[in-house]
């Protein structure tokens, strides 16, 4: 009885040692049966009616074995066993070896096997059938003619019936390890079990019949009747195994049979590229229905799983005949896709899929559009378990769905759900769950003239935090800062450095390359300004890193200057995490690991709290300023944000006015009908709308007409770039006059030269924001920063008189 791969055939270059074991096994089962069986014929006129009866039995019932119902025809239950070894107890070694042979004849040649197939069965039994009867010739001997069985011979039927199974699994274990290789172990192993059931049961059942022949060969065809409910119940117990495997709405595999599946191929594929050959990739596709949800919305639950059952058709229609379809549940379908010799193939069968889903499915009348999303995972390049490719076929599907992509190939760079993804979210979460919402104190330090916290001079101790700040505009990424095209036509006063070089002259030249105001005066000599000293952030697990601080969330304040008047009328509050390893985290990074949680929540919390507070304590000490703060989509999303903040200006006593709400288009984008809910909410309450990253989102005039804005800012990537590309001045210069138009203040973001903001005053731009000025910097600097500032008027220049746009009164 054999337990490996049922399929005639023999990998390439496995043939010759295969075929050499099977010619060895034939030719011990001739060495051991060949003087029985030469005995045999002597033998027969003589055998008793038991005999007959159970030889007829064996050969009957081997005719129709029992194989479990599958994709794959393995470890078939021959019933024959129970019949000669039975015969084998009662008149020895050559009457078992002859009925055997002639059942697995008959049972091989219903089953379609190979003659060598076959042929290795029949030498198999014949000898474990050999080992068997040496250890019955340990007992009484002839067991049908003796008389009442002692110990010793109930011991030697078990011990016959053990060593049966022994050298019949270890010649099966040792053929397929022959034939596949050197990963054997997992195919043997699986089946184990269910051979120790099957077999077993019908060895140990041998005796039963001998001890029923000696009473009377009629009662032998009675153990058919159990010999039926073992098989009955077998079946079922499969077919139950099986159901449980399968999807009940399409029919398909289930998850569950998708993991078999999968661990299966990577283990033969495995043994394929340890053999060199080419086809030894496996894919596995995952496909996520473009708008299903709508369908069922729409048209009810009915339609949809109709829908579901069209789709799984053409799934199982387009793929191969070795490939698997599974539905995974709701709209996600996975495909095992073997043998491939790359990324190319799997791309050809991914593009089949999406051309048979793009025709529309009719149902009830309605042509319904189905669409999808791909995502490929390859074994071994992509992963070597199922966790790991399922995993990163997921992160490529969502990349497809993100990219608005129909197929996509798994990238490392788009996993943004890596493990160290994770642990900054709980890191954030702990955070935000255990520190106070406090303003932070920041260790004394010398202050630069645009705000930022210079490192201490010598014989101060402590790091500075803000030393680390990251060269962004707002917390949102930009390019690198432009070389100032001014001609110097500016009324600054002076600003005085604190000499204190870096041993490290790249740290060096990146410090003042990302300060416009410290590269404007290395342009002009080492002598005007003097570089400053940055200290580096502390190191995982030493002194300073105690171990599970999660660091500080701290609000920094970038203040936003009238142009026409040189006056400070707000600030923009952006969110800052110093954590104790990865030191100033990346603001971006940040709202993207927590926007697609629930710390989300957490976080916007605790920003209107710490930005409203900080907004009374600035009125209590006779500073009116206005502060703009940032929310998500998620936040939008929930509406309670607006209730948040009212809840908040209120208990601190701060007008509604003092306060303003940034949102993007994005945010729009993503569901209008809430977003506009929230705003119009906030609006009611007094709290200013500011349209943030002006030109770079969707329907932007569409936005400006219907939404209750009072501020649009123009993107950085545009203000950047208008000093020295024409386009991008033309761009901005448009969107000023759009938004003067409907009569909506405008705040340029990233303004980091003179040139730029004399562009920006020449075009009528009401409000600047940039390094220009200051950077973002704590509330407690922000206070010694506004006390040293001193407001400054742009002066009119040739070139921009041409293009003057006088601002609005």
């Amino acid at each position: 009885m054999e337990t490996g791969d049922p399929r005639n055939s023999v990998p390439p270059g496995r043939g010759a040692p295969f075929f050499g074991f099977v010619v060895a096994i034939g030719a011990l089962a001739v060495l051991v049966s060949a003087g029985p069986l030469a005995r045999l014929p002597d033998r027969l006129p003589g055998m008793p009616a038991a005999f007959w009866t159970m030889a007829v039995l064996a050969v009957a019932c081997d005719a129709r074995p029992f194989v479990p119902p599958g994709r794959r025809r393995a470890s078939a239950v021959f019933p024959s066993t129970c019949f000669t070894f039975a015969i084998l107890l009662g008149w020895g070694l050559g009457p078992a070896v002859a009925v055997q042979a002639v059942a697995v004849a008959v049972s091989g040649w219903r089953l379609g096997y190979a003659l060598w197939r076959t042929g290795f069965n029949a030498a198999q039994y014949a000898c474990a059938l050999g080992a068997a009867y040496l250890v019955t010739r340990l007992g009484a001997g002839d067991l049908f003619h003796s008389g009442q069985l002692r110990w010793a011979e109930v011991a030697a039927v078990g011990g016959a019936a053990a060593a049966w199974f022994a050298v019949n699994y270890g010649l099966v274990t040792t053929a397929i390890r022959v034939r596949f290789g050197a990963r054997w172990w997992p195919r043997v192993r699986l089946g184990l079990g269910y051979e120790l059931l099957s077999t077993g049961s019908l060895l140990l059942l041998a005796p039963v019949l001998i001890a029923a022949a000696r009473a009377s060969a009629a009662l032998i065809p009675l153990v058919l009747v159990p010999l039926f409910a073992v098989y009955r119940m077998a079946r079922l117990s499969t077919e139950r195994e099986q159901l449980a495997a399968l999807d009940p709405l399409t029919g398909l595999p289930n998850r569950k049979a998708l993991l078999a599946e999968v661990a299966e191929q990577v283990h033969l594929h495995a043994e394929r590229a340890a053999r060199g050959e080419p086809d030894a990739h496996l894919a596995l596709l995952l496909l996520d229905l473009d708008r299903f949800k709508h369908v069922n919305d729409a048209l009810g639950h009915a339609v949809g799983d109709r829908l579901l059952v069209e789709v799984s058709a053409r799934l199982t229609a387009v793929v191969g005949e070795g490939d698997l379809v599974a539905r995974l549940g709701g709209d996600e379908f996975a495909i095992v896709v073997p043998r491939l010799t790359g990324t190319d193939h799997a791309r050809e069968l991914a593009d089949r899929v999406v051309a048979a889903l793009a025709e529309p499915v009719p149902l009830d009348g309605l042509p319904l559009d189905v669409g999808g999303s791909i995502g490929i995972a390859i074994f071994p390049e992509h992963g070597e378990d199922f966790v790991t490719l399922m995993r990163h076929a997921d992160v490529a599907m969502y990349d497809a769905k993100h990219r608005n992509d129909t197929v996509a190939v798994y990238a490392a760079e788009s996993d943004h759900n890596s493990a160290e993804r994770l642990s900054l979210l709980a890191d954030l979460r702990r955070v935000l769950e255990t520190t106070p919402a406090v303003a932070a104190q920041e260790p004394p330090g010398v202050r630069g003239g645009d705000g930022a916290t210079l490192a201490p001079a010598p014989g101060l101790t402590g790091p500075t935090r803000d030393g680390r700040a990251l060269p962004r505009n707002g917390g949102r990424a930009g390019g690198a800062a432009r070389t100032s095209g001014g001609s110097g036509r500016w009324r600054l006063r002076r600003r005085e450095r604190v000499e204190a070089p870096h041993n490290d002259e790249l740290i060096n030249r990146i410090v003042a390359n990302a300060d416009p105001i410290r590269r404007r005066a290395r342009a002009t000599g080492p002598e005007a300004v003097s570089r400053v000293r940055v200290e580096s952030s502390p190191v995982a697990g030493g002194a300073d890193d105690p171990a599970g601080d999660p660091g500080e969330i701290t609000m920094y304040y970038q203040p936003q200057i009238e142009i026409a008047t040189g006056e400070v009328v707000g600030v923009e509050a952006l969110l800052r995490w110093w954590h104790p390893r990865r030191g100033m985290v990346d603001p971006g990074e940040l709202i993207q690991v927590a926007e697609q949680s629930a710390v989300m929540r957490l976080l916007t919390r605790r920003v209107v709290d710490d930005v409203v507070e900080q907004l009374a304590k600035w009125s209590a000490a006779g500073l009116t300023l206005r502060a703009a703060l940032n929310v998500s989509v998620r936040d939008l999303h929930t509406g309670e944000i607006a209730d948040q903040i009212a809840d908040r200006l209120a208990g601190y006593g701060v007008r509604p006015d003092r306060l303003q709400v940034e949102i993007t288009e994005g945010a729009l984008m993503a569901d209008p009908r809430r977003v506009l809910a929230s705003i119009s909410q906030l609006h009611r309450i007094g709290v200013g709308i500011a349209l943030d990253d002006f030109g770079t989102g969707y329907s932007s005039l569409q936005h400006l007409r219907r939404l209750p804005l009072s501020e649009v800012k123009v993107d950085r990537s545009f203000v950047l770039g208008m000093a020295e590309d024409p386009d991008d001045a033309a761009i901005v210069r448009s969107m000023i006059e759009l938004a003067g138009a409907l009569g909506l203040r405008v705040v340029a973001e990233g303004v980091e030269d003179e040139r730029t903001w004399r562009l920006l005053h020449a075009a009528g731009c009401d409000i600047a924001q940039g390094w220009f000025h200051a950077r973002p910097m704590p509330a407690g600097e922000l206070v010694a920063w506004l006390s040293r500032y001193r407001p400054v008027h742009p002066v009119a220049t040739a070139d921009a008189d041409g293009q003057r746009n006088h601002p609005r009164g």
